[in-house]
């Protein structure tokens, strides 16, 4: 099963009971393993889960800290980016040049990078005391 038909799959299983706007996201571990996440809604909107956050807290409940490949879809007039607080998660475990799939349920696809979707990131080499 490629990495896209993964993100398909488990965009069904979205919980959308306010939106009805399903996202599937997958993302392939640097091990090979493939992790899914949807987007779980709640009531109250900011608690909700983004389907890229679930995806990420799978591959970490797995033992892993490392992606190299990430697919996400929804059903949408155009391929749906990220959010930006899934952008600098996804920037947290994989590398600039980490490729990005983003596909619409009717086959609309776009490809990119983590550093494209997220210029001048924010990461742990700002924290560092020289």
């Amino acid at each position: 099963m490629s990495l896209l038909e993964a993100a398909r799959e488990v965009r069904e299983r979205a919980w959308v009971p306010y939106s009805k706007f399903k996202v599937g996201a997958a993302i392939r571990g640097a091990s090979g393993a493939v992790y899914r996440g949807c987007n779980v809604e709640n009531v109250a909107y900011p608690e909700g889960t983004c389907a890229e956050a679930g995806a990420i807290a799978a591959m970490v409940a797995a033992g892993e800290t490392q992606l190299i490949e990430v697919a996400v879809i929804a059903d949408s007039p155009t391929p749906v980016p990220p959010c930006g607080g899934c952008r600098q998660k996804l920037a947290e475990f994989g590398a600039g040049d980490v490729p990005v799939l983003l596909a619409t349920t009717d086959g609309a696809e776009t490809r990119t990078t983590i550093g494209e979707l997220l210029p001048g990131r924010f990461d742990a080499g700002h924290m560092a005391r020289t």
